[in-house]
């Protein structure tokens, strides 16, 4: 008879360092928002996300992930329709369509994909019994990536359709990637790279010319990132403290509580601050590398290191934008920016990682 689960079995270490740069996350909200009325009560939003996804990770913690493997199809079927609803009847904001509106709430649907992606490459990968992939399979993963991705895309969100790429290839390289294979797709991508070139909309060239050559538009496409240096650079060793930073005050800083909240954190936490922030983040990292360790099967291992790659791409890119080391895009930080879709998508990925943790003693 299967051994039963109980919550006293989750990963209580992952869901405090969780817990901990969300919390976080909300108090520099607050201080990038604090004297702006028109972003007033915004860090008591995100405590309201915080909570939801909260109890979506119990409760998901709580369901057999093979449930949700089992729903593969009808789940990757779903995510399918529901960004070809985004590009028909989508809320446009800011020149783009990524939003639904249901109930005067918006929800970006393609966090959501992330999360189900993860679960249908999970149960693809799962079943192949070879050491490595064959090509066949490699060309299967592809579609089933390349689909959501082209889609997303063209909202446009070219930030979000990559986050896509390191869930594909982290579950590739643990199933079993031939070196004959591996070298035909790094000379696909450097193929393609021309054709990936002119498919990008102006602003997005515009992106990584500044990117390439910081110098070309400091008071245009260059600003962000120029700002958000400073910002970084001014805070120090020890920072200038909870809601003194002048960049963040002054509004210098470009979606200081989103996508470039790690630069206003860091003009006021200065090295020191980033030091925790980064060691919190490096434990919750390792944290899901033991769980990918002991996950009971193939399908755990493989959403585990899914979730794994995902949150530490975004933290790569993310910080590397904030510090120009990366093209300025979309990615939020994750747990720390605000966001109701990010959050909860993030909250719900970690409830299947923590369902993959409480069955790791039950005989599958």
């Amino acid at each position: 008879m299967p051994r039963p689960v109980r919550y006293r079995e989750l990963d209580w270490v992952l869901l405090a360092l969780v817990v901990l740069i969300s919390l976080l996350g909300v108090l520099e909200i607050y201080s990038t928002t604090q004297n702006n009325p028109r972003f007033a009560g915004m860090h008591l939003r995100q405590l309201y996300w915080l909570g939801i996804g909260v109890v979506l990770l119990f409760v998901l913690a709580r369901i057999d992930y093979h449930s949700w493997t089992d729903q593969a199809p009808l789940l990757y079927i779903g995510i399918l329709a529901g960004l070809v609803a985004v590009l028909v009847f989508g809320t446009e904001l800011f020149g783009a369509r990524r939003w639904l509106e249901f109930g005067g709430l918006t929800f970006q649907v393609s966090e959501l994909v992330k999360w189900a992606i993860i679960l249908v490459l999970a149960r693809f990968l799962s079943e192949i019994r070879s050491e490595s992939l064959a090509l066949k399979d490699l060309v299967k993963v592809a579609v089933l990536v390349g689909l959501p991705i082209v889609l997303i895309a063209a909202q446009p969100d070219l930030g979000t359709s990559l986050t896509l790429v390191p869930i594909a290839a982290t579950g590739v390289l643990l199933t079993g990637l031939r070196a004959k294979h591996a070298v035909g797709l790094v000379l696909a991508a450097a193929l393609l790279m021309p054709v990936g070139w002119f498919m990008l909309r102006p602003y997005q060239r515009e992106r990584i010319a500044t990117f390439l050559d910081p110098g070309r538009g400091p008071q245009g496409p260059g600003y962000q990132t120029l700002q958000s240096k400073i910002a970084v650079g001014s805070g120090g060793f020890w920072g200038k403290g909870m809601g003194k930073g002048s960049q963040n005050q002054l509004g210098f800083i470009p979606v200081r509580h989103a996508e470039f909240i790690g630069a206003a954190y860091a003009e006021e936490q200065g090295f020191a601050g980033v030091l925790l922030m980064l060691g919190l983040y490096l434990a919750l990292l390792l944290r899901l590398v033991h769980n990918v360790e002991i996950a009971p099967d193939r399908a755990g291992a493989l959403i585990v290191s899914g979730v794994f790659s995902l949150l530490a791409f975004h933290l790569l890119v993310n910080m590397g934008m904030v510090i120009g080391l990366m093209p300025v895009t979309g990615i939020p930080l994750p747990l720390m920016s605000y966001g109701g879709s990010a959050t909860v998508s993030t909250f719900m990925m970690l409830g299947l990682v923590m369902s993959v943790r409480m069955r790791r003693f039950v005989n599958l």
